[in-house]
């Protein structure tokens, strides 16, 4: 007799999906619509936000290994540890975007930006760390609990993208209403995954430097670095580019959604794909899908917001092979290195959000030095040439690099 295969509700997969679409919507997004928002709102420049986001990230890279090294270590308090993280992801946000600066509008920003990510990186490497750990109790491992997760970090993050456009339409202040709906969320989310952090470490927990002395996971971790980068030039980039190369203020939300929703809608498919090729091959054909795609955009110009649209939908699904993927293979490298998986997460946070810091600091203070005004109805030529270089063309660059690192990668060890 065949033995009952457990459902995606048995295996509590849907908590899964809606934790991970929960931190999703408080990652990408914010790097999305904070500096436009803070820009136009309260005046300030896109060089201090730049400024904020870079130290932030030196921040980081002591910050995220410590709290991984923290996660291994929190035993029967993982779960409150989890819930008080939470508590500060939701407070943190309303900082963010419902309370008026009581100072300086850059400290604002600079202070309650530091507590959301910083709350931000702590559950997510819990959450990747017991993703690790549950991929071992259920049928189809790190590729099928990666699809259940990520496919839920990209509805998140849809979902996340186009909820302060479309409140516009029917609030007054349509952020503060995305903040307080957020928190709102996160409570949801907090208590949907509390069954899962009863489960005890399974093994003594490795230190960064052993992680950083295994040569397929350091190679791993450079592929993540050099392959998410595209996707956090093009979100940084994306509402400068809607309203004022493409001439649509008003469709960012919409476009927003069909990038991230194509990468949602594929994110099985591109499993399912990997289950039968195997992974490196599908990674190939998305990166080079990923570059006929973004490299389209650099021939558009004013109005061409269908054709734009047609790319939304192409780059996005690219994008969902590297969401499902790549973490699936970083996870299924550290269950072999270290089960608790806490400090490679903390590598990994640290990874993903150096990509995002890294458009933020190498290309708002050109944008700004090259004339152009966030908001401006009108922006000189030299600043729309060179918007389209970095939303198109760099991108393109940064992907070709991804596939050499991707050819000298061993995957067959894992």
């Amino acid at each position: 007799m065949t033995a009952a295969v457990a459902t995606p509700l048995q295996d509590r997969l849907p908590a899964y999906s809606l934790f991970g679409a929960t931190l999703a919507a408080a990652g990408l997004p914010i790097y999305i619509y904070a500096p436009p928002f803070y820009a136009e709102t309260y005046g300030v420049s896109l060089t201090g936000i730049a400024a904020v986001l870079f130290w932030l990230r030196l921040f980081d890279a002591v910050q995220d290994p410590a709290l991984g090294w923290i996660s291994e270590r929190l035993g029967s308090a993982r779960g409150l540890s989890v819930a008080l993280g939470g508590v500060v992801l939701a407070a943190s946000m309303i900082g963010l975007f419902a309370v008026e600066p009581p100072f300086w509008p850059l400290a604002w920003f600079a202070l309650t930006i530091t507590f959301l990510f910083s709350s931000f990186s702590f559950l997510n490497i819990n959450f990747y760390a017991e993703g690790v750990r549950k991929s071992g109790d259920i049928e189809g491992g790190h590729v099928r609990l990666g699809a259940w997760r990520e496919g839920g970090a990209l509805l998140g993050v849809c979902i996340a993208a186009v909820a302060p456009t479309l409140l516009e339409s029917y609030v007054a202040a349509p952020f503060a209403t995305f903040a307080i709906a957020f928190a709102v969320i996160v409570a949801f989310a907090v208590l949907a995954m509390g069954p899962e952090w009863t489960r005890r470490m399974s093994a003594e927990p490795m230190g960064v430097g052993e992680i950083l002395k295994d040569k397929l996971a350091l190679r791993l971790l450079l592929l993540a670095l050099v392959n998410a980068t595209p996707l956090a030039v093009s979100s940084t980039l994306f509402l400068f580019f809607v309203e004022s190369r493409l001439e649509a203020p008003g469709w960012e939300g919409p476009l927003l959604v069909l990038f991230f929703l194509a990468g949602a809608v594929t994110a099985p498919l591109w499993s399912k794909a990997a289950e039968r090729f195997g992974p490196k091959p599908v990674l190939f054909f998305a990166m080079v899908s990923a570059i006929i795609s973004f490299g389209g955009a650099a021939l558009l110009g004013p109005g061409d917001v269908i054709f734009f649209a047609i790319i939304c939908v192409a780059s996005g699904a690219t994008i969902g092979a590297d969401l499902v993927l790549m973490p699936a293979l970083f996870s299924a490298r550290m269950a072999a290195m270290s089960p608790n998986g806490g400090q490679g997460f903390g590598l990994w946070s640290l990874v993903q959000k150096f990509t995002l810091a890294f458009a933020a600091i190498a290309l708002l203070p050109l944008l700004d030095a090259s004339g152009f005004e966030a908001g401006s109805a009108s922006q000189p030529p030299e600043a729309l040439a060179l918007l389209t270089t970095l939303y198109a063309l760099v991108p393109c660059g940064l992907k070709v690099l991804a596939i050499g690192i991707l050819a000298r990668t061993d995957l067959t060890k894992i």
